[in-house]
């Protein structure tokens, strides 16, 4: 199986996905001539031409809204927001027509498309550039919102994603573009709704997400080396969120930690730790702990960035507070 750039993944579900159905397009901020703000759709204008890789303005609601009024019209537009924490400025399309539009038409028309792009921290960008909005998007009813953290779970996904009948929201990362790995050069397909477990344990569960499953995973190693085995599982797909899932780690764990990159308050380990305890509180021998970025603004200094994300040593620390062994 041959290796590839995370962004190259991204880039052949796309090639892929637009060579299958001519109605599919992308647009967004520097998508066509510069090739993509990140190289994610690098010589897609060259095949495809400058009427399905369309550049745009620097006006996220004016592109977004064109995108969902093209999705009305039978066609399925990826939008591609530079940053998420731009696409706050498009978020009343996203919220109030395409989640709405198959509900408000009693079925008689949906909206068919894919809003896709980095989000979360990516270093010393300041607190209006560094935000995770998993929990706002999961939190609307009528869109699918997906989260990936490797290369062959975006490439599947993304293609999946488009060609899902609802508006999906996809969420990537600006540090993991560069990110290689395994991708079949065969065509495949990941369902959504279906959380993977990376590494398989018998200790304590460890629930992640996008650029965060780095540091789950990595916490797992560190345990390892102590005996405790860790079973991880990747949500890839926020919601709909696959509980059967976590809630059959649980059972055979019987402990729970999440890590994520979202502020604590409302945030994806709140529902996950109110569905677990609802229908596996039995299983549980220790409260469920989870870790957060910190409940404040990202500041710029470099120490101040270490301290607001989850990071190892804080994820084995509640790993072994769950197991009840001495600090």
């Amino acid at each position: 199986m041959r290796t590839i750039a995370f962004r190259q993944a991204l880039r052949e579900a796309m090639e892929e996905e637009m060579r299958r159905d001519e109605t599919v397009f992308l647009m967004g901020e520097e998508v066509a001539q510069y090739n993509g703000a990140y190289k994610v759709s690098q010589g897609m204008l060259d095949e495809f031409g400058p009427k399905r890789v369309l550049d745009t303005p620097i006006t996220e609601l004016g592109f977004a809204a064109i995108g969902v009024g093209a999705a009305m019209n039978n066609t399925k537009p990826i939008i591609e927001f530079m940053t998420w924490n731009f696409a706050v400025l498009a978020l009343d399309q996203i919220l109030n027509h395409a989640a709405k539009t198959r509900s408000m038409s009693g079925g008689h028309f949906g909206c068919q498309m894919v809003f896709r792009g980095p989000n979360g921290s990516a270093g010393q960008l300041g607190a209006q550039h560094s935000q995770a909005f998993e929990s706002w998007y999961a939190n609307i009813p009528g869109i699918k919102v997906i989260s990936v953290s490797n290369p062959y779970d975006a490439k599947g996904l993304l293609k999946s994603a488009i060609r899902d009948i609802d508006p999906v929201v996809f969420m990537e990362s600006e540090v993991m573009y560069g990110d290689m790995g395994e991708v079949p050069e065969e065509e495949y397909l990941i369902p959504i709704g279906k959380a993977d477990i990376k590494r398989a344990g018998t200790d304590v569960t460890i629930v992640s997400y996008n650029k965060m499953m780095k540091v789950a995973l990595g916490a797992a190693e560190e345990l390892a080396k102590e005996g405790i085995s860790a079973e991880v599982i990747d949500l890839r797909t926020i919601r709909p969120l696959d509980w059967q899932t976590i809630v059959e780690s649980v059972k055979k764990t019987n402990r729970l930690v999440i890590v994520e990159e979202q502020w604590p308050f409302a945030s994806i380990s709140s529902e996950i730790s109110y569905r677990v305890q609802k229908e596996a509180f039995d299983y549980l021998d220790a409260p469920i702990r989870r870790i957060c970025s910190a409940d404040t603004n990202m500041h710029y200094a470099p120490t101040l960035v270490n301290l607001f994300l989850p990071d190892i040593p804080r994820t084995v620390a509640l790993v072994k507070e769950v197991m009840y062994m001495k600090k």
